[in-house]
């Protein structure tokens, strides 16, 4: 990779878009779109297999939370460098780069799980476990510096007016990502075992770097010239996002989604596991994000309205109704038209905050705003999912499944082994829709929506004055 000289935020000449038509441009964006794909669902099935893996030798509630929290905790702490490097050098080799990275790590994986006895890797006060647990980790998470490079090169290869529906696209991907993930990662665990998980990951990561080696990007004609200093830019990604008037109230708002989510992180898998075999669990999981394809061909269609933020927190709220009653009852229906319906409303939540990232935020410093964004947002769930895990595991799991809290629950939230974790679920997203309801009261949610419609209306005058009807 070459690094670029230091220069303006402002510079656009990394760009030349009359090499090929839109159309052609449209297919780029499609490749990269395909392998990003793959190389997700290739992260997150050995991470969802890992997560049932360990859950199911150990019954432990404490190591999925761990790990669910130790993953976000390390996206949180490395995106400010994966997006500083975004902006510094081509686009397609950074995700060339993370590729092979992940790719070694797996292959790591793979030799320690040979060598070590699977009881060894199992047992939590040894060390083998958590070595093993965190080679899988950080490959999946430097694979995530691809997401921050995919969605700079929606603002490279598509046009303006064209965005959301593009992002719109990238939440439909994510959305089959789950379902091929979830299906896969559970009948892996359950008729494979862990060891040939392991090799089929590999494999699929080697492919998907392959394809990755066969796609070009012209448009890019060099790295945009950039003040991104070092390989944590912590200082320009803060001046990044206060440059822009509202964008950290954005992020901000984008972070609520992110809070219940660490709920989820620490104690959806055990509730499934509960309820379903490993492999309908994957299959159950699998049915309900197929919402997320759902949510993301939504707004493809029909875009994030007027007020994106308006939007943003009413999809917040709704999400916590479902997160508060899809477990009121231990009905496997009601658990899985829960699930399916929060997915759909995923989508809303990130489209929103990429499209409007995208408009405002120059090129050369649109990396470190999305590393920033998804390291301020990922901090929310471990902390979360750290805090729950324990608590739930020592004392609201036990409490409920003992014959007093038994008792005290059921006219609440019925009966069920799982009734525990349901109430857990019930108080997080009680949290959530308040915190979302207080935020369409602030000033600052006034002001930003303001700005909003003030670029809105900024841009349509703009169109105007250049269509050919208006000369």
């Amino acid at each position: 990779m070459t690094e670029q000289e230091p220069a303006s935020a402002a510079s656009t000449d990394s760009i030349d878009l009359s090499l090929r038509t839109p159309a052609e441009s449209s297919r780029t964006f499609y490749g990269i779109l395909v392998n990003t794909a793959l190389a997700n669902i290739t992260t997150s099935y050995l991470w969802f297999a890992l997560t049932f893996w360990v859950y199911l030798e150990t019954r432990n509630v404490i190591a999925t939370g761990v790990i669910g929290g130790a993953y976000m905790l390390l996206i949180a702490l490395s995106s400010i460098s994966f997006g500083t490097f975004v902006d510094r050098y081509r686009k397609l080799a950074v995700m060339r780069f993370a590729a092979a990275f992940t790719m070694l790590m797996f292959v790591l994986s793979g030799v320690m799980f040979l060598l070590t006895p699977e009881e060894a890797l199992l047992d939590l006060t040894q060390p083998w476990f958590w070595i093993f647990t965190m080679i899988i980790l950080i490959g999946a998470v430097v694979e995530n510096m691809r997401n921050i490079a995919l969605s700079t090169t929606v603002t490279i290869l598509i046009e303006p007016d064209r965005r959301a529906n593009a992002n719109g696209l990238v939440g439909m991907v994510q959305g089959l990502m789950f379902i091929v993930t979830s299906v896969l990662s559970g009948l892996s665990v359950g008729m494979l075992g862990m060891g040939w998980t392991v090799v089929v990951a590999l494999v699929l990561t080697a492919l998907a770097f392959a394809h990755l080696l066969t796609l070009r990007l012209p448009e890019e004609v060099k790295a945009a010239a950039s003040d991104a200093q070092g390989g944590f830019d912590l200082r320009g990604s803060w001046a990044a996002v206060m440059a822009i008037s509202g964008l950290f109230a954005l992020i901000l708002f984008s972070t609520f989604n992110n809070f219940i989510g660490g709920v989820y992180m620490a104690l959806m898998d055990p509730y499934g596991l509960e309820m379903f075999s490993v492999e309908m669990w994957g299959i159950v999981f699998a049915i309900g994000a197929t919402g997320f394809i759902l949510g993301g061909a939504l707004i493809g269609k029909f875009g994030l309205g007027s007020n994106p933020l308006r939007t943003m927190l009413i999809a917040v709220v709704l999400m916590g109704f479902i997160g508060a009653m899809f477990t009121f009852r231990e009905w496997a229906w009601l658990y899985i038209v829960g699930i399916w319906l929060y997915m759909a409303l995923v989508p809303v939540v990130e489209a929103a905050e990429q499209t409007v990232i995208q408009s405002v935020v120059p090129l050369p410093r649109q990396g470190r705003v999305f590393g920033f964004a998804m390291a301020f947002e990922s901090a929310a769930a471990p902390i979360t999912s750290f805090l729950i895990a324990p608590i739930a595991q020592f004392w609201i799991i036990p409490y409920a499944r003992s014959a007093e809290g038994s008792a005290s629950l059921e006219p609440l939230l019925g009966e069920g082994i799982s009734r525990g974790i349901a109430l857990v679920f019930l108080a997080a997203g009680i949290i959530m829709i308040v915190v979302a309801l207080i935020a369409f009261l602030t000033p600052v949610y006034r002001r930003v929506s303001a700005s909003y419609a003030q670029k809105a209306a900024e841009e349509r005058e703009s169109e105007s004055a250049d269509s050919p009807s208006s000369h």
